[in-house]
């Protein structure tokens, strides 16, 4: 099987290793070491106070906007973000937030775009109190949040007393393409998530960083919704070879992504930019063949074992990680050309 998910990525021989090796105890009771030493790192790679360990990337964010806002506060979202899209609408659910949905730029919110949405104190609406911003921006095309921006940012929040969350998934991604530290891309947030699985390759886990008053709040937080693990040194463990190791290779999946985007922009039929290709996910257009994703995502599956993401109707999304490389790339533009070549398979537009 092939798989252009980054979620797929499997853990190194070093993490297993380190897994086996891993010094236990009770993080319900702060007496894992090997949990703390993961905290410890990750606050001081993301410039803050302090960092939590959270299960998933979905509970860290819904943890930071619970710990941010308060029932029936507005939070700000870029209108294709992670929080809104993939998320269960947990936001509302559970937080009890309204989402003020604005349009960014490939994704990316500018202070200016998200200021013309904010309005006035007013009986009539509910109070803004937390702007989240994605970096990278995973519909958008893995898009990059840069410093200057999220200046920009800071000082719209801090002129209308709000807090700023990163949603960091994949915010070592931005950094590495910048080349920057990637406390240069949070400095400005009062609370950053970052997974340590995906490119980073552990199986499990993400951490939350903020003040230590901030943590001290998500931690409360995190146990209500059920967070709250034992020996989680076994994940912890797998998280430190992440933060050490993998980071270094992911300009390796950027050069990948590239590659990709520019063997894929030779199809006829399939529209790619690969200008637009920042980090290391591809979005690609099967809309000039009048072919759904859908039907491609499922051929590729059925008929080659290669897995990607639908984005109907005629977007398909391809990430690059540690398990791509040419071979890989290849693989994948023979099977497309292939499957375009059906005559069969094209599907007209109306």
């Amino acid at each position: 099987m092939i798989s252009f998910y980054d979620t797929s990525t499997l853990p190194t021989e070093e993490m297993l290793d380190a897994i086996r090796r891993a010094t236990l105890g009770d993080d319900v009771y702060r007496e894992d070491p090997t949990v703390n030493t993961l905290e410890a790192m990750a606050a001081e790679l993301l410039g803050k106070e302090a960092s939590i360990l959270m299960p998933s990337g979905t509970m860290a964010n819904l943890v930071a906007i619970i710990a941010h806002a308060r029932h029936g506060d507005e939070v700000v979202l870029e209108q294709e973000s992670h929080i809104v899209y993939y998320e269960t609408g947990g936001i509302a659910a559970i937080a009890g937030c309204m989402p003020l949905l604005v349009s960014g730029e490939r994704g990316v919110l500018r202070a200016d775009l998200v200021e013309a949405r904010l309005r006035k104190r007013n009986d009539h609406y509910p109070p803004t109190s937390l702007i989240c911003i994605e970096n990278t921006h995973n519909r958008a095309g893995g898009t990059i949040t840069d410093p200057e921006i999220m200046q920009g940012l800071r000082e719209l929040a801090d002129r209308r007393a709000l807090a700023m969350h990163v949603d960091g998934a994949r915010l070592f991604n931005a950094a590495v393409a910048l080349s920057i530290p990637v406390r240069e891309l949070t400095e400005n947030a009062d609370s950053v998530s970052v997974c340590l699985s995906k490119g980073l390759g552990a199986p499990v886990g993400s951490l939350l960083a903020g003040s230590s008053d901030f943590v001290a709040r998500a931690r409360h937080i995190r146990k209500t919704l059920g967070g709250g693990m034992r020996q989680a040194g076994i994940i912890a463990a797998a998280g430190i070879v992440a933060l050490e190791q993998g980071t270094k290779r992911l300009q390796e999946d950027h050069a990948n992504a590239r590659q990709l985007a520019r063997e894929l922009a030779a199809i006829p039929g399939i529209q790619v930019d690969p200008a637009a290709v920042e980090t290391n996910i591809v979005l690609a257009s099967t809309a000039p063949v009048g072919l759904k994703a859908d039907r491609l995502v499922e051929r590729l599956r059925a008929d080659y074992d290669i897995r990607a993401s639908a984005r109907p109707p005629h977007v398909v999304r391809f990430v690059t990680h540690r398990g791509i490389g040419m071979r890989e790339v290849r693989a994948l533009v023979a099977a497309i050309r292939e499957i375009l070549g059906d005559a069969e398979i094209g599907e007209p537009e109306l």
